[in-house]
């Protein structure tokens, strides 16, 4: 396998970063200089690399030629090209309402960037009012005031006035330039050994995206400066530092799967379609330029039990990215509002952490059909759901799994919401003695020891799930009779065992009906 070396390690490593952070994109730049020269007054920025939007609004207010001014709460508002020891704040600027009539008043036109103001700061009538004139001040002339922050939430008279835009975060090839520089100076300070496949190099790249720059510099040079070595077990280190990030937020669970798709009995059909798409990963630049994105996402329709859940974690482990599990009862809250901004927190998580496999298990929970009990919040959750897949920039895979077909939105089921719909049924007879011989196995047990044809034979209509349970039953009987697992005592179990498919015939066939004219099977 060829490895990189430390005086050729990756494609673009002579693209120094123009500053100790990314350089900066030209949209981004010509974004923010068009707004403001349109007279967009108030700008709320939405970015989580504060250093990078400094830096972007030091290159904008040199070609605007206005001055920066930073403001914070300890030294109000402070003129940007002022050394830092010498640097002094607007007297009493430190005062947000101070500030604003400051801006207000101000002859001579500037940028303004207003980082950290408290939660709630702008929702009191005056702040809001000054936030207003402040603006109108800076509409006539050249300038304006850049929010950014935190649970930040403005008033609608101030919203009104207010425009949004982002700043994207360092782009691949920038992050490739990022890691050469940092291998080429800890390799000038020290040895350091450089282990990575052409593939690895891609694959560290897609899990240090979304990162900031200053992020990435740390875990990385933590990594290698810890052992002297550059490999593939440095990329569950960046692996284990966005599980932090997706941990703090607390809306998303992080699955650390062991699953491969191997261990999944059946679904070949499935198991195809996501082989074909692998590959992106890997030759993302190629993929593109063949016309290929990055692909949406699969929704998997099924009996209880048919192992849609092992499919979800499986394809993370097999395409060798985070997994992040959207539980819907984590979203909902109790006060107006809150869930809405639950949600789109927990996608903004997923976009940070992309590329990324987004599990959401019983879709339906979140985005019933109707939703009128709930005061229309599932219905708004539901467009800003849709508004996301549609619009989404960072490359989450969404693995959706759903029992009740009918408690399903419509606008949800419309073609191109995700790739492919697929139908799990029940297993059968050949699945179904693949299931008890990963069971078995599963549990140190040699399934050629048992007659798996009788097995198999014997649960028909049964669903994986309840396959599983049959084993582990028997294990609990053996165990505590002091008895030997052996069919004899597997095919009891099944006997006492009433599966799905004899409780709830009418809700399998409905679910097949519905199935067989609008989703692939998945076996």
């Amino acid at each position: 396998m060829e490895k990189a070396t430390t005086r050729s390690r990756e494609r673009g490593a002579n693209d120094e970063p123009g500053s100790r952070g990314a350089p900066l994109k030209r949209d981004a730049l010509r974004e923010a200089e068009l707004l403001i020269r349109s007279r967009h007054s108030l700008l709320l920025a939405e970015t989580n690399d504060e250093d990078r939007l400094v830096t972007l609004l030091g290159h904008v207010a040199d070609r605007l030629g206005i001055p920066l001014f930073h403001w914070s709460r300890s030294r109000g508002l402070v003129r940007a090209d002022e050394p830092s020891a010498d640097a002094k704040g607007i007297y009493g600027s430190a005062d947000p309402s101070n500030a604003l009539q400051h801006i207000a008043h101000a002859e001579a036109g500037a940028l303004y960037h207003f980082h950290g103001l408290p939660a709630g700061t702008v929702e009191g009538s005056l702040l809001a009012s000054l936030f207003r004139d402040a603006a109108a001040t800076l509409s006539h002339g050249t300038g304006a005031m850049v929010i950014t922050g935190s649970g930040l939430e403005l008033p609608p008279e101030v919203e009104r006035v207010a425009t949004s835009f982002s700043v994207p975060g360092p782009s691949r090839e920038e992050i490739r330039a990022l890691l050469g520089r940092i291998v080429r100076d800890l390799s000038a300070r020290s040895h350091l050994e450089v282990d990575l496949s052409a593939d690895d190099v891609e694959v560290l790249l897609n899990h240090l995206n979304g990162l900031t720059a200053m992020e990435a510099e740390k875990i990385l040079t933590k990594a290698m400066i810890e052992d002297g070595v550059l490999d593939r077990s440095d990329i569950d280190i960046v692996l284990e530092a966005k599980r932090g990030i997706v941990e703090r937020e607390g809306l998303l669970e992080y699955y650390p799967v062991e699953d491969t798709l191997v261990d999944i009995a059946g679904m070949e059909t499935l198991k195809d379609w996501l082989r074909k798409r692998r590959s992106i990963l890997t030759n993302p630049d190629e993929a593109r330029e063949f016309g290929l994105s990055f692909p949406r996402g699969l929704l998997l329709l099924g009996i209880p039990g048919s192992g849609k859940s092992l499919a979800a974690k499986a394809v993370s482990s097999d395409w060798r990215l985070p997994l992040l599990k959207l539980d819907p009862s984590n979203l909902y809250n109790k006060f107006i509002g809150e869930s809405e901004r639950n949600f789109k927190r927990a996608m903004a998580t997923a976009d940070k952490m992309a590329p990324v496999v987004l599990w959401i298990d019983e879709i339906e929970k979140a985005f019933a059909s109707g939703g009128s009990e709930d005061g229309g919040v599932s219905q708004r959750i539901l467009g800003s759901f849709l508004g996301w897949m549609q619009e989404r920039r960072g490359d989450v895979f969404i693995v959706a799994t759903a029992n009740d077909v009918s408690r399903l939105p419509p606008e949800l089921l419309r073609k191109g919401r995700f790739d492919e719909i697929f139908f799990v049924d029940l297993p059968d007879a050949d699945v179904r003695r693949e299931i008890f011989r990963v069971h078995l196995e599963a549990r140190d047990r040699d399934a050629t020891a048992f007659d798996l044809p009788s097995l198999a034979a014997a649960t028909e209509g049964f669903s994986g799930a309840e396959i599983e349970q049959v084993v582990v039953s028997a294990l609990y009987a053996a165990f505590t009779d002091g008895e030997t697992l052996d069919t004899a005592l597997l095919l009891r179990e099944v006997e006492a065992t009433r599966p799905l498919s004899v409780t709830a015939p009418e809700r399998i066939g409905a679910l097949r009906t519905w199935a067989r004219e609008r989703a692939v099977p998945a076996g």
